[in-house]
Formats: structure tokens, sequence, C-alpha cells
């Protein structure tokens, strides 16, 4: 059976020399031409942008784009060989299959999925899913952070300071109890099995997510597998709170 959520397409494989500006990394592939990719990830990528390592980008045919790859995976290497996913346009995209689908039990029944839908006190945020099922049950509002840092087995999000973050967690408790409220943490590497707030790099956020834990917010640490051929879901990782 066919349990793909995401299937990359054509992927090149080379090195990475440089990541630098936030958006761009040098990369030499196999065939030994360097090329720039563009870095879809404005974050430091703690841990998973060390010089050296194996990556995969794709290529667009669009001529007007100013740079022709992107990069998509980077190998590390902390346990054994992992891919991890740095794309962090394809969290979302790869969540709202997995909604469709069903996949998370947690959720319960919901009948309909909007995607970026307006909310917050000042009106000028957006939930990546706001989910309604129905006559007289909960809306369910979801928001969802990609998360690549870890320590061993342990995923850590988030791996910088993060206000934005922050201002996510107390908008998400401002919706209960009314709402419910969700924090899905996409864990964009197959090989961690327990999730935690990274205290060490944003203690404000990890007393915020406690904080918010104590009110209702329910916490969906997911873990998918990921590879050059694509992504799977593979259930939830363990709490570390």
């Amino acid at each position: 059976m066919n349990n793909w959520l995401y299937q990359y397409p054509k992927l090149y494989t080379g090195i990475l020399l440089k990541r630098y500006k936030r958006f761009f990394a040098d990369i030499q592939l196999d065939s030994g031409e360097v090329v720039t990719a563009h870095c879809p990830n404005t974050g430091p990528m703690t841990g998973v942008s060390k010089v050296g390592s194996p990556v995969q980008l794709s290529k667009s045919d669009n001529p007007n784009r100013k740079l022709a790859y992107t990069l998509e995976l980077i190998q590390v290497d902390d346990l054994a060989p992992t891919w991890v996913g740095v794309n962090t346009a394809l969290p979302n995209r790869v969540v709202k299959q997995a909604l469709e689908k069903h996949l998370f039990p947690e959720l319960s029944e919901y009948t309909q999925v909007k995607g970026e839908v307006v909310y917050g006190k000042d009106k000028k945020s957006r939930i990546d899913f706001y989910l309604t099922g129905k006559e007289g049950q909960r809306p369910i509002y979801l928001e969802v952070k990609n998360t690549t840092w870890s320590q061993g087995t342990l995923a850590l999000f988030p791996d910088t300071e993060t206000t934005r973050g922050q201002k996510h967690l107390r908008e998400l408790m401002e919706v209960l109890p009314q709402s419910r409220a969700v924090m899905l943490y996409f864990i964009n590497r197959g090989d961690c099995t327990q999730f935690a707030p990274g205290d060490s790099t944003d203690p404000v956020y990890g007393k915020l997510l406690r904080e918010a834990i104590k009110q209702g917010l329910e916490v969906l640490p997911c873990r998918f597998d990921i590879s050059p051929e694509g992504i799977r879901y593979l259930g939830l990782a363990e709490l570390k709170i």
C-alpha cells in the first residue's frame, strides 16, 4: 500500500559547501559543478547545516527563477545516517494531506479543514489549520511547527529564540476552553522518539508551552520518516515536559 504523504520530485545529490545570508547554500553536485541553491529555511538550522554533509536538491524548470535549485534534504550522522527535511514550505502541505486522510486519531472527528484562518485579539495572525465538525463540537485551532534540532533521540523546538512562536502560544491559550487548541510539532527526521521544548535556546517559550498545556493546549509531537523518496507518518513521539 502506498502510504506516502509526499513524494519528492527528481532530486540531485551533492555536498554542502556553505550556507550564508539565511537563504543561500553553495552545493557541489556529484558532477563536480558548484551551484547556489535556495535554502527555504530562515532559522539557524542548529545541528543540521554542517559543511561537508550530503544534501539533496530539487530543480525548477521555471526560467524566471533566480535560483533553479532548492535545498530539500540534509543528511546528518548523529546516531546513524539520517535524512532531515529542511524545506519549511513542506510541513503544512504534508499535514494538510494527513488531516484530509484523518491520520491523527487524537483530533477525533471533524468534517472540514480550512487553512490560514485569521484569528487572535488583533486579527493580525493566521492559524495554520481550523477544523470544524458536527454541531456542538468545539472547533480546533491547529498550529504547525517544523522541528529539526535534536539531542540524541530527543527532538527539540525551538532551536533559537522565537518571539513569533511565543505569540502563537499566547494566542492559542486565548481560544481555550471554548475551542480546542493544538500545537503540532512536525519532527522532520525519523531518528527521534521523544520531544521536549528547547529550554536552553528559548526558556520563555518552554515556560509558555508548559503553562499552555496546563490550560488545555494539546501537543502532538509527530514523527515523520524522511527519505529522498518521500515523507511518511510514523506516529507520535513521547512528550517530555
